[in-house]
């Protein structure tokens, strides 16, 4: 850091990498020596449509979708230290995406250098390489629009001259660094690095140039990381595959044992409610050719994040953490919310928690709901759940109208009753608990136990009467045969 900025000269970072770069990943990097750390490249329609979220229990700021899928998640650990990566070819969008995040970041980045489908498809990463009016009006609305300094990451071009050329048209935008991966945009890891043209790029600006793609031959260890930066001249070095297979590369100490990385790296997924298939996916790659391994079978059959847990040996850790979680969750939610009814953005909410101890047995509130809209004539309650940090919350609409709890539930089943006695409250409806006025349904189920156990008591006496004269006639039947069993003995003896 420089006078509380960013700085991009003699760093090794955490290149951008699609389903890697997330928190976890990232943390785990700046503990084992990163300086600077990238997440992976997100779209910016998709992050342009994101609600920024603090999240009080996971102590992290969330930008959370429309449908409350979390598309970036930080952290203050990382805060100084991350930089933003975007796909993006319209300089307004970028803009705004900037805008949205930068006061969570670091840096902000484009990305002008992927060359797959789902980065080019609308003229994104390596796609903008052919478009350098379009590069140039991103880089420049980011560099005026916003307090973070912009970076841009591309990959060679054909010719040296170009790539030259290129980069120096970036340089006087005033972005604050270069990243380069040396290979040519049809080229993939399997082909050799071309350090020549970023010594070249390096050689041709004075603003940082960051070196990135030796992961294949140059960078096995943290003493490779100097020796590629000396080979393309650059002023920092940016390491994917390398990291991603042992983060511990970022060691100045030298690599840790694998099993033991990626248990680091399980303990902040776990800390940090990281998806499960996600948690999965980093930890195969880390596997690479021990992935059929007994322990990588086990991972790869894993379909949560406890299960991972097992498979590395944190089930304790697992178990703890949720505990913890679920205890601050508890402390949040019972802070000062209102008790009476809010509106919000077209739901009615009110703070309810489900208790099962309040109701009768076989008796829960969606049960009296679905009972009362029946008698009343309306359609059934429809409910609509949505999961957050191992927390449900539902909404149900009746007669058009929709009711939630504002608070959260610890599964789905728990969330629909709250939401179910939400509704019940405020249209002034019995819900049947203990203690309360009878519910149509709670009289009909004791109706029909008070009916099933006379029935009962019925087909007892039935089953009594019956036993006595089964009994009666096995007595019977035992003196007859006691008395033919006589007479056959007599006429034997005769």
């Amino acid at each position: 850091m420089a006078a509380g900025r960013l700085t991009f000269r003699n760093i090794n970072a955490l290149a951008p990498m699609v389903r890697v770069g997330t928190l976890p990943m990232r943390l785990l990097a700046l503990d084992y020596g990163a300086d600077v750390v990238y997440c992976e490249e997100l779209i910016d329609i998709k992050m342009a449509q994101c609600r920024r979220v603090v999240n009080d229990v996971l102590d992290t700021v969330d930008f959370v979708a429309p449908d409350d899928r979390v598309m970036f998640r930080t952290c203050g650990k990382e805060k100084e230290r991350v930089v933003f990566q975007m796909g993006t070819a319209d300089p307004d969008r970028a803009l705004a995406v900037a805008r949205l995040v930068e006061m969570d970041v670091a840096a902000i980045d484009v990305n002008m250098g992927c060359p797959k489908e789902y980065s080019t498809k609308g003229g994104m990463g390596a796609a903008l390489l052919s478009d350098p009016d379009k590069i140039e009006a991103i880089l420049r609305k980011l560099v005026s629009g916003v307090s973070v300094p912009v970076t841009c990451k591309i990959r060679i071009l054909p010719t040296l001259e170009e790539t030259v050329a290129l980069a120096q048209r970036i340089e006087k935008v005033g972005v604050a660094a270069i990243a380069v991966h040396g290979r040519f945009k049809d080229e993939r890891p399997r082909h050799p690095v071309h350090c020549d043209y970023i010594q070249a790029v390096a050689r041709a600006v004075s603003v940082p140039v960051i070196a990135n793609g030796g992961s294949l031959d140059l960078v096995k260890s943290y003493e490779d990381i100097e020796e590629f930066r000396c080979a393309t001249g650059a002023a920092s070095v940016m390491l994917a595959r390398a990291a991603m297979w042992n983060a511990s590369v970022f060691r100045s100490q030298g690599l840790l044992p694998l099993e033991r990385v990626m248990q680091e790296y399980l303990k902040y997924a776990i800390q940090y409610d990281n998806h499960a298939f996600n948690t999965k996916y980093c930890l195969c790659q880390m596997l690479r050719d021990k992935v059929e391994s007994p322990l990588g079978k086990q991972v790869q059959a894993a379909q949560t994040n406890a299960e991972i847990s097992e498979a590395l040996g944190l089930q304790e850790f697992y178990r703890q953490t949720e505990e913890q979680l679920q205890t601050r969750r508890d402390a949040l939610q019972s802070s000062s919310l209102p008790s009476s009814p809010v509106v919000d953005g077209g739901v009615i909410t009110m703070a309810v928690k489900f208790e099962r101890r309040e109701y009768p047995p076989q008796i829960t509130p969606k049960m009296v709901l679905l009972e009362w809209s029946r008698k009343q004539r309306m359609e059934q309650p429809l409910y609509e759940t949505r999961p957050q940090d191992r927390a449900f919350q539902s909404t149900v609409t009746l007669d058009e109208k929709k009711y939630r709890s504002s608070l959260w539930e610890k599964s789905k089943k728990f969330a629909e009753q709250a939401a179910a006695i939400v509704c019940m409250r405020v249209l002034g409806v019995p819900e049947g608990r203990v203690g309360d006025k009878d519910s149509d349904l709670v009289c009909k189920r004791k109706r029909e136990s008070r009916k099933n156990g006379r029935a009962e008591e019925e087909r007892r006496k039935k089953l009594h009467v019956a036993d006595d004269v089964l009994q009666e006639l096995e007595t019977s039947e035992q003196r007859v045969v006691m008395k033919t069993g006589s007479e056959t003995s007599e006429r034997s003896a005769d």
